[in-house]
């Protein structure tokens, strides 16, 4: 039987009640978003350690700082625009400088959004969050990965900025599924090309090698969900034994997954990189689906991008 589609969000509330029952001293904020964020189900599980800061999102990283040199494992939680773009300077100065233990809950990032419009949809916040030393970038491609990302951000010693969608999206992995922060997933297989995914893009991928397969080319499709740090080993190996890359993404081609992997490749393998994602443009509000397809991120497109990386292959 097919398994109903959840958004990873969806992962991010229910992960939090559960590391909330286990750890005493996990406090998670948000900022008057407690519904969309899914924190609410925190805030309804364990009052006492829910704090809503309003429509104060830098305040917010300030008070998550203060209170991650107290010891207490904290969770800033709102939408990635506000998180990482209204916020940017608090997250840079307050929580990245002093290399502090505070996890980022970003939610309703990517054109995915839909009918929120242009203003809310973050396609930059993988490309701000990267320029930050130390800051650890998770993008989980489904409500299992999610589920567990969250509870290794929680384990790690560092910040961490967790991406989550609105948008529900199939589940590939089950509770046996193994995450691990640094980690790439090869999900399938291949020798002619690389697609290296991350987020809802992931599902994509797959079908996208899928169609490839249907001309008898072979995909070898890897899951991506820690951008920084890079598994540069998986990505590497895949580059010399494929020669031919395409990266896949819910978030500008500058500065995103694409733009790390060109960068690590260029200097360890380089390899032919082509890069599917949203071009140097706002976006603009409709169904997310919709949105998706026009701004040609789907299998169709990483299809195509996939041939044409083929293509110039030496």
């Amino acid at each position: 039987m097919e398994k109903k589609s959840i958004a990873t969000r969806e992962a991010y509330g229910a992960a939090l009640v559960e590391l909330g029952k286990r750890n005493d001293k996990l406090i998670v904020l948000d900022a008057d978003l407690a519904a969309a964020t899914k924190t609410g189900a925190f805030k309804k599980a364990l009052p006492e350690r829910f704090f809503d800061c309003g429509i104060a999102e830098c305040n917010m990283m300030g008070v998550a700082g203060g209170l991650s040199t107290m010891g207490y494992t904290v969770f800033a939680s709102t939408f990635a625009m506000f998180a990482a773009g209204r916020a940017f300077e608090q997250v840079r100065n307050t929580i990245g400088y002093p290399h502090l233990n505070v996890n980022i809950g970003a939610t309703h990032a990517g054109i995915s959004v839909g009918e929120d419009g242009a203003s809310h949809q973050c396609c930059e916040d993988i490309a701000l969050m990267r320029t930050i030393p130390g800051m650890v970038i998770i993008n989980p491609a489904d409500y299992q990965e999610a589920y567990k990302a969250v509870f290794a951000a929680a384990a790690w010693d560092g910040p961490v900025y967790l991406r989550f969608g609105r948008l529900a999206v199939p589940q590939m992995f089950d509770e046996n599924y193994k995450f691990e922060i640094g980690k790439g997933v090869q999900l399938r297989a291949g020798k002619d090309v690389t697609i290296v995914a991350t987020g809802l893009m992931v599902n994509e991928a797959l079908m996208a090698a899928q169609l490839l397969q249907e001309e008898g080319l072979d995909a070898r499709v890897l899951n991506m969900a820690t951008i920084k740090p890079l598994d540069l080993e998986i990505i590497t190996k895949a580059a010399r034994e494929t020669g031919a890359l395409v990266t896949a993404e819910e978030h500008s081609v500058i500065g995103g997954l694409g733009g790390a992997v060109a960068e690590a490749l260029s200097e360890s393998c380089p390899t032919p990189v082509l890069r599917v994602g949203v071009k140097d443009k706002f976006g603009g509000s409709g169904p997310a689906a919709e949105m998706l397809h026009v701004y040609g991120l789907d299998a169709a497109h990483i299809a195509a991008k996939a041939k044409a990386a083929i293509a110039m292959k030496a």
